[in-house]
């Protein structure tokens, strides 16, 4: 009889606790899940702030100088590089925006040459750049000639520093909930994105590239009379005290 009793009992126990583990497996499964939060916010920082690609303009300030006379050098080098970087990227024309009303034009003008001149050193062909003039407000303030074109960059849909719940204890809900804050990641995805050379590796592989066979073939060479096919580096170091006239 006792053990009747004991068999049922832990059979009632069984069964009432068993809606408590179905409980308890479904929240674990959500938690393991991770996608969406309470809130309705993915916890996923890929997905709260996801890196995508969109045309945007991408511009180079070339200041002017009150006495003329071109580019300096570190301007040179910076429009050669900008050039190249139209020319490997860039979408559609290469865009000058002059400064008028300041008084400078035949400073203006000079840096203008300049720009041109820079730029064909870098390929880029003189019917490519298409000058425009603006107006400026303030002739005491520096008036750079800007330089403008569209190409495929990465970045976030949003800006960051968007706080839309308070980080305080304003509410318990969010308080208690242990989720990351909305803006959490924010700053290392826009890092990333901005880092990337070429924002078309995010959507696809490159091609391979050409094999080195007559490499691939002294390694087989090698493999078949048993040495090691690796590359031996040999570098030249000399002692710390002979460097520096010690004994």
């Amino acid at each position: 009889m006792a053990i009747v009793t004991v068999t049922s009992k832990l059979h009632h126990t069984g069964r009432a606790a068993l809606p408590a583990a179905l409980g308890l497996a479904l929240l674990l499964g959500a938690c393991a899940k991770g996608d969406i939060s309470s809130s309705g916010v993915p916890t996923d920082t890929r997905e709260r702030h996801p890196i995508v690609l969109r045309d945007a303009p991408r511009s180079l300030d070339v200041f002017v100088g009150r006495a003329g006379g071109g580019l300096d050098p570190r301007q040179a080098v910076d429009v050669a590089r900008f050039g190249e970087d139209y020319r490997r990227s860039g979408k559609g024309g290469l865009v000058a925006e002059v400064p008028t009303g300041a008084g400078r034009d035949l400073a203006t003008h000079d840096t203008l040459d300049g720009i041109r001149r820079s730029l064909a050193r870098a390929g880029v062909s003189p019917g490519a750049l298409s000058v425009r003039t603006y107006r400026i407000a303030d002739p005491e303030l520096a008036s750079p000639i800007r330089l403008t074109y569209a190409s495929l960059q990465a970045g976030l849909p949003h800006s960051c520093g968007q706080w839309p719940t308070d980080l305080g204890a304003s509410s318990y809900r969010t308080d208690a909930s242990n989720e990351p804050y909305w803006n959490f990641g924010c700053a290392t995805q826009a890092n990333l994105a901005a880092q990337i050379a070429d924002p078309l590796d995010l959507v696809r592989a490159r091609s391979e590239g050409r094999l080195d066979t007559q490499k691939r073939m002294e390694a087989i060479k090698k493999l078949r009379d048993g040495k090691d096919p690796s590359t031996q580096y040999r570098q030249e170091q000399s002692a710390i005290s002979t460097a520096v006239g010690g004994k």
